[in-house]
């Protein structure tokens, strides 16, 4: 067995035992799902090429959506790959005009991933990558500051070719003007202009001298953006991915607001399908009411509803990966009981000789859940793993308590079915409705 981290231990427990899915560590915890994954690994194979991928994640509460999209994000970093990531909410959407677009990006921007900064923060690294190879290559070639400039200008002139690409372009060279200079409060503008945190074009042009700054209306064509720098900056590609899709479809009671969001939907996926983009994958996740629903999710948006229909020879428990959608099905009892047994050999920090309970406990943990939450064990294997933590929890702080007594004394509960909270948000609608007396 190997030895495993207190640091990725305590985090992998902590975030099993709340309920939430840990962001580092998730080699050790991991079962099942290769089907899945070898079809993210093709998708990042592809935008490496420079090509385009999009994914939606479907599956209910609980079923492990937001576990495989730390999972991605793990592959993609291992595959050289720059990973942002954020959860969808009402504060932070793909479409809006009072600032939620914009503090989406921002968001995002703060929780870039790369290389060895995995839990974030890594756009100031990135940019400063991109500067020190550039000026090494023009110094190795005997070039001085001019020499430089005109490199820089050369380097970032395909970005000028997209949309809002000078006003990004300028920026990055502001930054590497005060680079240069050793300027440290016009670099930090430069970067707080790439989180878009500048609210006022007046301010962004004192300090930067660019005209324009990321609003609401550029969510997207920054995105773009920073993929192409990303893959100059010697990055195979930018990876998306957005969690907590259902907001959209079941928390926004404005029809309108919530069609413009599919709209930018139906621009994402039209722009990755069609090859309009290089170098960019972005990966939605959300639950089964979000995709399905045809009165509030993307089922009811004609347009993506087509796009993201599911062949329909995928069925008697054949697969098709080709598809935009990802559904995930339920884990197998034989993979419910390897993640309990890696569960155990985390909480012994990876030495068998300090594991609290016995495999037979295991058995007889599966059966207790199995007889108390029925088929609906197998489907949100959350509930499973939050109440395994805390019964080898319970153990560890009490040396006189018996696992045998424990199981079985205890009659678990189903977590409330986010779905089912959806649906009752849903039916408080605001809009007007039709009626005949």
């Amino acid at each position: 067995m190997v030895s495993i981290k207190r640091r990725e231990r305590d985090a992998i427990l902590q975030s099993l035992q709340a309920g939430v899915v840990p962001k580092i560590g998730l080699q050790h915890i991991q079962v099942g799902r290769k089907d899945e994954v070898e079809a993210i690994i093709k998708d990042l194979e592809r935008i490496a090429e420079n090509g385009s991928a999009v994914r939606f994640i479907i599956g209910r509460y609980g079923a492990g959506k937001s576990f495989f999209l730390n999972l991605a994000r793990i592959v993609a970093l291992e595959k050289k790959f720059v990973v942002v990531q954020a959860d969808i909410s009402p504060e932070r959407r793909l479409y809006s005009t009072g600032g939620q677009a914009r503090t989406l990006y921002s968001e995002l921007m703060r929780n870039m991933c790369a290389g060895a900064k995995r839990e974030g923060g890594a756009l100031p690294g990135i940019v400063q990558r991109w500067v020190s190879d550039l000026d090494f290559k023009v110094r190795e070639a005997g070039g001085g500051e001019s020499e430089l400039k005109k490199a820089i200008y050369e380097e970032l002139k395909p970005l000028g070719d997209l949309v809002s690409g000078y006003d990004f372009a300028t920026v990055i060279s502001r930054y590497v003007e005060g680079f240069q200079k050793g300027d440290d409060v016009l670099m930090a503008s430069a970067l707080r202009w790439l989180y878009a945190e500048y609210t006022t074009k007046t301010q962004a042009k004192e300090e930067l001298g660019v005209r324009y700054i990321i609003d609401d209306r550029d969510f997207y064509d920054y995105l773009k953006l920073m993929g192409t720098f990303v893959r100059m900056a010697g990055y195979s590609g930018l990876l998306v991915c957005l969690d907590e899709m259902g907001v959209l479809s079941h928390r926004l009671n404005n029809t309108q607001s919530r069609n413009s969001n599919f709209e930018m939907i139906l621009r994402m996926v039209n722009d990755c399908l069609q090859g309009n983009v290089e170098g960019l994958g972005i990966i939605f996740a959300g639950t089964d009411d979000f995709l399905d629903d045809k009165r509030r999710g993307l089922a009811s948006y004609e347009a993506l509803a087509s796009r993201l229909a599911e062949n329909r020879f995928a069925i008697d428990g054949l697969k098709d990966f080709l598809g935009p959608v990802i559904r995930l099905q339920n884990l197998s009892a034989e993979d419910l009981y390897v993640l309990l047994f890696n569960i155990r050999n985390v909480f012994a920090s990876g030495d068998p000789a300090k594991y609290l309970v016995p495999d037979e406990a295991i058995n007889a943990f599966l059966n207790h859940c199995a007889q108390t939450l029925g088929s609906e064990f197998y489907q949100t294997p959350r509930d499973a793993t939050k109440a395994f933590v805390g019964l080898l929890s319970v153990l560890a702080q009490n040396p006189g308590a018996r696992w045998q007594d424990l199981i079985g004394t205890v009659e678990l509960e189903q977590s409330i079915e986010s779905n089912e909270e959806l649906a009752v948000e849903a039916s408080i609608d605001f809009e007007l409705a039709s009626f005949r007396l």
